[in-house]
């Protein structure tokens, strides 16, 4: 009989299924962008740490703690990165040591201060930190301003035109090309660093969490580690292509997108990182409230109602700002902390709301991107055959599932066997819209530079889908030796 998961001693459990999940998610990310892209990877990762390390936990606790970790991987999706990977490998740069140097801190930087705010909420859900629901809104709001002084202080003068750009600046700069045309963009890095430091100062001292506290630390260094790790395999490629031009490299290099395993290799070091760091300081995971707390007053009918409104606008705001040919300034909810508010306040109301941000409303403007990229820019498939298979299907599947794991039956019951169902719907979506995306890259037709990162993300799903089987079967045993118990 193997031990329950939540009491495995080795790290490397979480490091691996940590590192396969965040792999995959951000991997996936790479071909969906942005905001609500980076929640694919907190979704998984999320999960995962529930079936690691909470197991035995109400499944409302349990949901909140991955809900909130999945909205916030997404703030760092506000960042500007691309120019400042260019530093490190842009061709009319590759030899300028300096470029790559100062590229790398940037991306360091931007990736620590991404991580840690999806550290410091997975910390915030598994911290054992009872926090009231308008108490975390709030929280937002203040880190709104804080974000905007931060870009005041730190990301200005923004002047192109002037050749006026901050001091510290990541990105395309005539401090490295004085002679070239470029089209600086703006960054606010600066915001997010001051208001990942007010949110770490507030809920780990103030408040007095000390696993959010230091979950967030282990969140930035596996975000200041993974991004110019990942970038070294490009830059790499860029500084040194001599090397790729013989052996089997030549057959293999022209079937390597080089950018999507930056982003594989990013995903899979901050995933074992955060799951690194959650088994260093299990001894504080704990739920937020004690078993004689667990018979709290569930919301009423006006509450559920209110929070599932609130999810419903987000999720609108997102569809129209994703999808609308001209979104005008609703545009701008798809931006950092704003995405935040909304489900937080639902979440924190109402656990069902936490279910559904882990399948439907994570879910669908990723099934939308892959309908939009497929049908409307490669016409790769008719309207109708995409409608079915790449929204219908998804979507009505993951509602149907966040339905029957968001009743009170199993809200109240051990998140174990739910959070298996919910990993492996979200995981094969995923997977199966990314694959369309890929044009169906089988291994055993002829390769494209799709084919080498689908089989990481089809290794990956291997093991979050064996992870998901082993904790429904446990389950299932689990309530059997229950009967069991009362019939004896």
């Amino acid at each position: 009989m193997h031990p329950p998961l939540s009491q495995v001693r080795s790290p490397w459990l979480p490091i691996v299924l940590g590192g396969l999940a965040g792999g995959m998610g951000w991997g996936i990310r790479g071909q969906y962008g942005h905001e609500t892209g980076a929640m694919i990877a907190g979704l998984l990762i999320g999960l995962v740490m529930v079936l690691l390390f909470a197991p035995g936990w109400r499944w409302a606790d349990a949901a909140r703690a991955a809900a909130l970790g999945t909205i916030a991987m997404g703030v760092g999706g506000c960042e500007t990165y691309a120019q400042s990977i260019g530093l490190t490998h842009d061709a009319n740069i590759v030899g300028n040591h300096d470029a790559w140097r100062w590229g790398m801190l940037g991306l360091a930087i931007k990736g620590g201060v991404w991580i840690g705010f999806a550290g410091l909420f997975f910390g915030i859900g598994f911290g054992g930190v009872r926090y009231r629901p308008l108490e975390l809104v709030v929280l937002v709001l203040a880190l709104l301003g804080l974000h905007w002084v931060g870009v005041q202080v730190v990301n200005q003068p923004f002047d192109p035109a002037h050749r006026l750009l901050p001091k510290l600046y990541f990105s395309a700069d005539w401090r490295w090309l004085p002679e070239a045309t470029l089209k600086p963009r703006r960054e606010v890095w600066g915001g997010l660093v001051l208001a990942l430091v007010g949110a770490w100062t507030w809920i780990g001292w103030v408040r007095g969490d000390g696993l959010a506290r230091r979950l967030a630390v282990w969140g930035v260094v596996g975000g200041a580690f993974g991004f110019p790790l990942g970038q070294c395999l490009l830059s790499y490629h860029a500084w040194h292509p001599e090397l790729y031009r013989s052996g089997v490299w030549t057959w293999l290099d022209p079937k390597m997108n080089w950018w999507n395993w930056m982003e594989t290799t990013f995903g899979t070091v901050m995933g074992a990182a955060l799951g690194l760091g959650l088994w260093v300081h299990r001894q504080r995971i704990r739920p937020p409230q004690t078993e004689s707390e667990q018979t709290h007053n569930s919301p009423d009918s006006l509450t559920s109602f209110s929070s599932t409104m609130l999810l419903a606008v987000h999720t609108a705001l997102v569809a129209y700002a994703e999808f609308a040919p001209a979104p005008g300034p609703i545009g701008g909810y798809c931006y950092g902390l704003r995405l935040l508010v909304l489900p937080i306040a639902a979440l924190m109301f109402d656990a069902r709301c936490a279910v559904l941000v882990l399948l439907p409303v994570t879910l669908m403007p990723i099934a939308g991107k892959t309908y939009h990229q497929l049908v409307i820019d490669e016409r790769y498939t008719s309207a109708s055959v995409g409608m079915v298979f790449y929204l219908a299907m998804p979507l009505v599947a993951a509602l149907l599932v966040a339905v029957w794991a968001g009743r009170k039956r199993n809200l109240e019951s051990a998140a174990q066997q739910s959070a298996s169902v919910v990993l492996a719907v979200a995981a094969l979506a995923l997977w199966g819209l990314n694959f369309e995306f890929f044009h169906r890259p089988w291994p055993w037709i002829e390769w494209t530079y799709r084919t080498p990162n689908n089989l990481f993300f089809t290794t990956a799903l291997t093991a979050l889908l064996g992870l998901a089987g082993r904790g429904v079967l446990m389950a299932k045993g689990g309530e059997k030796s229950a009967v069991e118990g009362l019939k004896s």
